[in-house]
């Protein structure tokens, strides 16, 4: 009656390569997709959906419907249409059932009252089997007979007997998910060093994964503790700007090759594609700092005009 999911765990960081994500691609593929897809969204666990209408079902921004999601079918509320959303795969698109009705709606708000007895039984549970793990939301679905607890743990957890307790208590069907330190951030949200809510709870879940190639490029300090976020993983904003400095980058010299100016030869040391400003240390000891403008390139050769 229950499926136990291990899922990979975040060890603790102990250099900057293990602040990236697990993925290593830095840009995220874009589909097309025949119409418009649906935006909606999972309160408990802030993921975004994205669906198809292909039932033409009247349904609104700011209403709910009921989708199948990874977890079973459930209520999701629509945020808007889009025309091309980013981050998605044909496989990830699902299909509009219905629109919620009021007895969906008032079982919603009967559910809310029994997830907040769930989180305490739990958390009893938990310390009756001395198992190291973090509750951080419970949630009842929908149209399912279904509990899932979502939790975090710095190590693998045998939760075999807690399932058993559980199943016994609430009479059906238990799912116990173990997420990393950037799900937990996206459930539970906060402030980021921004002042600004959480990217990933506030904006999208579907951003693409940060490397430090990001940091590196947009010219910022590598020290972890600047360009690591709550969740101690790099920052997702750092993606934000990326395409363009990647682009401008292209248009400048590389730092750390060498050009021949005023008689000298000159070492790049630094490159700002926001100011278009290089900076260069010549063999005779000056150091001049020239705008981009003025450099050009002549059969993969650099010049300054």
């Amino acid at each position: 009656m229950s499926d136990i999911f291990e899922n990979d765990i975040d060890k603790e960081n102990v250099n900057l390569s293990s602040l990236e994500d697990g993925e290593s691609g830095e840009s995220l593929e874009q589909f097309e997709f025949e119409g418009p897809l649906y935006c909606l969204k999972l309160a408990y666990s802030c993921e975004s959906v994205y669906a198809k209408n292909e039932k033409n079902i009247d349904v609104r921004v700011g209403e709910y419907a009921i989708i199948p999601t990874r977890y079973g079918k459930d209520m999701a509320k629509v945020l808007g249409i889009s025309k091309k959303p980013m981050g998605v795969k044909p496989s990830d698109v699902v299909v509009i059932e219905r629109k919620a009705s009021k007895e969906d709606l008032s079982k919603a708000a009967e559910y809310e009252k029994k997830e907040k007895e769930a989180y305490g039984i739990f958390k009893e549970k938990v310390q009756l089997h001395k198992l190291d793990m973090k509750l951080i939301t419970v949630h009842f679905l929908i149209d399912e007979q279904k509990a899932l607890f979502f939790f975090s743990s710095e190590n693998r957890v045998d939760f075999r007997e807690l399932v058993k307790d559980l199943v016994s208590i609430f009479k059906m069907r238990i799912e116990l998910r173990q997420i990393g330190v950037r799900d937990e951030s996206r459930i539970v949200g906060g402030l980021g060093v921004c002042g600004r809510p959480f990217c990933c709870h506030g904006v999208s879940d579907k951003l693409r994964p940060v490397s430090i190639r990001m940091a590196k490029d947009q010219n910022l300090s590598l020290n972890s503790l600047k360009i690591s976020g709550q969740c101690g993983r790099l920052l997702c904003c750092l993606s934000y700007e990326f395409d363009w400095y990647n682009e401008a980058r292209k248009k400048l010299p590389n730092e750390g090759i060498h050009i021949h100016y005023d008689g000298t030869n000159f070492k790049i040391m630094e490159v700002n594609p926001l100011t278009s400003m290089v900076k260069m240390l010549g063999e005779d000891g000056r150091m001049l700092e020239v705008n981009a403008k003025r450099f050009c390139r002549d059969n993969n050769k650099w010049r300054i005009d």
